[in-house]
């Protein structure tokens, strides 16, 4: 069977919103594996989820379902999805959050849930969560396919992560989320950072709506004083902004879907 089930939203952990869809799967697949990528997202920020979901899903084992609901159109037209890939299932609103995850898995097949064929009783219009996703999820981690649970869906929404460019030695970038340290993650992934030939203790200027900023490149956290900026290429290889002990989104005034540019400049110390 496929036993693991990840959860992906933006709820946060004061409400019991998380809780109440692992009860519904633990109902129908009581040996179901839930494992909680994320309830932090950013309210309502599609973007920032599937960048979170497309970059974790690799590190589960093949035929994992992943449940991923940041959803602010839930109640109205938009479809509720299974996409099935060859390496696993997601599972979610049709407003572009599974397809990037979904093309690293493989895309196969996308169908639109019937949501009578899943329903646990009652459907509320404003937690498909619980009441649509959560029960597509077990029934598929119980041997089900998913065209069982409803039809093939060919019009889906497609969303591309915004792609760094090079233009004149310069890195044009953006803010692609703020951590729970406070930083400041980018999409520009390591291998533009290679071809701009940016090495260890170069030193970097970035520049934002809200002025410009000399930071050292390095390869910890700890390789500047505290309170000191720096840049780093991260867990995700991405190059991220960030204060050594403090809190980078504050220092850059950055938030997700701020623009950035990033280029060498003669180096600084510390």
């Amino acid at each position: 069977m496929r036993k693991v089930i990840t959860l992906l939203t933006d709820f946060g952990l004061s409400d019991p919103y998380p809780a109440l869809m692992k009860g519904v799967i633990l109902n129908i697949n009581p040996e179901a594996t839930i494992v909680d990528l994320s309830h932090s997202i950013d309210k309502f920020n599609v973007k920032m989820g599937a960048f979170i979901l497309a970059y974790t899903v690799d590190y589960f084992p093949e035929n994992s379902i992943h449940v991923a609901v940041v959803d602010p159109g839930v109640g109205t037209a938009r479809k509720p999805l299974i996409v099935k890939c060859s390496k696993g299932y997601l599972i979610g609103p049709d407003n572009g959050l599974l397809i990037p995850a979904a093309e690293k898995l493989g895309l196969r097949e996308v169908y639109e849930i019937d949501v009578d064929k899943v329903s646990i009783g009652r459907t509320s219009q404003t937690f498909h969560g619980r009441d649509v996703f959560a029960p597509a999820a077990a029934r598929i981690s119980n041997g089900e396919e998913p065209d069982l649970l409803g039809k093939p869906y060919n019009d889906y929404v497609k969303l591309t992560l915004p792609e760094p460019k090079i233009l004149d030695e310069c890195i044009l970038g953006e803010v692609l989320y703020v951590n729970g340290f406070g930083n400041v993650v980018t999409n520009v992934d390591e291998s533009m950072v290679k071809a701009l030939n940016i090495k260890t203790g170069d030193s970097l200027l970035i520049e934002t709506t809200h002025g410009s900023f000399k930071v050292k490149f390095v390869n910890a956290y700890g390789a500047v004083k505290p309170g000191s900026p720096l840049a780093i290429i991260n867990s995700f290889r991405r190059l991220e902004l960030a204060v050594n002990l403090s809190d980078g989104s504050k220092f850059f005034q950055l938030k997700t879907g701020d623009s950035i540019n990033i280029s060498i400049v003669n180096n600084i110390s510390y």
